[in-house]
């Protein structure tokens, strides 16, 4: 006794396969599409992250410069030093501080940007998966 797939002709055979690898190759693409929205919000996320840290940095910067260099300032006259260069030093120290947090920001936004987090990983795996099992019924 034959089995079933036996007593089909060839170009049935042929024609079911190529409907089945027309369907994958649909699925995927619907995935690879699926997955790179991910990865674009993703992507915006860190951007945003980027753009709140700079704004973040330009009004600590204004307020920061306004508010403590007054007092750094004044601290320094205290203990002597001229005023003009009680004001420098002051600005000098304030802009150093307000920099590196603003430099942490901008930093941890680059990272989550990094080419690994925005791979397509589930679909580059399908493929594969489904390349191991076209080769098989071939």
């Amino acid at each position: 006794m034959t089995a079933p797939s036996e007593s089909r002709p060839i170009a049935e055979l042929l024609g079911g396969l190529v409907n089945d690898l027309s369907t994958l190759f649909r699925k995927e693409v619907q995935l690879a599409k699926t997955e790179a929205s991910e990865k674009v919000g993703q992507a915006m996320g860190a951007a945003a992250s980027i753009a709140i840290g700079g704004v973040l940095a330009l009004g600590a910067l204004g307020v920061l410069l306004s508010a403590i260099v007054s007092l750094l300032a004044a601290l320094l006259v205290n203990m002597g030093l001229d005023p003009t260069l009680a004001n420098a030093l002051s600005a000098f120290v304030v802009t150093a501080v307000v920099g590196i947090i603003a430099w942490v920001s901008v930093n941890r936004g680059l990272a989550a940007l990094k080419a690994s987090n925005l791979n397509l990983n589930r679909t580059a795996s399908s493929l594969g998966r489904d390349a191991d099992i076209v080769k098989e019924r071939l």
